[in-house]
């Protein structure tokens, strides 16, 4: 037989190696969409989400575990992707092995704390629950059984997060909230009445000053509340993950009240206190550590 080299076979051979590698690395990027729509009936009004769609999504035929990131007060579903850099993030714990691959979906929660409206007039909540995570589950490969579909966020988001998780045990198997947005009764109390009214006037509704804040209402979407009366069944239902940074002058009480609760009522759950405040470098630094966490429930 003759092994005569041909330099020119040789590198064509080297070029087509070199084109599919590249074209195989084109496919494995990651997605990300900031300004998606779904129509709400129960909000009466498209709603925005931005979403993630991991390396390998569009070359395979898998289902994907499914993440619900939720931003802070006065950002919108873009604030995880612009200010949060959580695409580079995910793609570089996917990509070193340390998550496996997963669907992200950030939804717009305007100024709701993701709860229902006492009046019943905007209820962001049920329309989570009932249109958008089907939304989500119908128009997307996702794993649909409870233990891949996790919830997380910061401030604001991470108070959407502790309740959805608490509110909806049976749709969640893991929960992490950085910095959120928990406060106690004598903190709602004693909080400026504009400075109320900002937060959480769109759920509360137009109180006047020096009406009670701790109502009924209140009380059946407060997290201490919710986990001091938490039934002894559903305790461990959810893995839950706290962080909240040693300088956040704004919620270091109530989420280190909320870790005390959850220890004297025997909720298992992980606490981190690091350094840094309520700012978006204190969040990206720990998002690795809980999509690690998350990550947990999927295996």
């Amino acid at each position: 037989m003759d092994f005569t080299f041909n330099s020119s076979i040789f590198m064509r051979f080297l070029w087509l190696i070199c084109l599919l590698v590249s074209l195989s690395g084109f496919a494995q990027e990651s997605k990300v969409f900031d300004d998606l729509t779904i129509k709400s009936t129960l909000l009466k009004k498209d709603k925005k989400f931005a979403l993630y769609l991991p390396p390998g999504y569009e070359t395979s035929q898998r289902a994907y575990p499914v993440l619900y990131l939720l931003h802070g007060g006065g950002d919108d579903q873009t604030a995880w992707l612009q200010s949060g850099n959580m695409q580079a993030i995910v793609d570089k714990e996917i990509r070193e092995g340390r998550i496996s691959p997963v669907i992200v979906v950030m939804p717009d929660a305007e100024m709701t704390f993701y709860m229902n409206n006492v009046a019943g007039k905007y209820q962001y909540e049920d329309y989570f629950m009932k249109e958008l995570i089907p939304f989500i589950e119908k128009t997307y490969r996702c794993r649909t059984e409870k233990r891949f579909r996790a919830v997380a966020g910061l401030s604001m988001g991470g108070f959407g997060s502790l309740l959805y998780a608490i509110h909806h045990p049976d749709l969640f198997g893991s929960c992490a909230a950085l910095s959120s947005g928990v406060r106690t009764d004598q903190q709602i109390k004693e909080m400026p009445h504009q400075e109320y009214l900002r937060r959480y006037r769109s759920t509360m509704g137009e109180l006047k000053e020096g009406e009670n804040r701790i109502t009924d209402f209140w009380n059946q979407n407060s997290i201490l509340y919710l986990v001091q009366k938490m039934p002894e069944a559903q305790k461990k239902a959810v893995r839950f993950y706290l962080d909240c940074g040693d300088d956040d002058l704004l919620l270091y009480r109530g989420n280190s009240e909320l870790h005390d609760l959850m220890r004297d009522v025997n909720i298992p759950h992980e606490y981190r206190v690091r350094n840094g405040g309520h700012t978006w470098e204190y969040w990206r630094t720990g998002l690795p550590d809980a999509l690690n966490f998350i990550n947990q429930s999927f295996q």
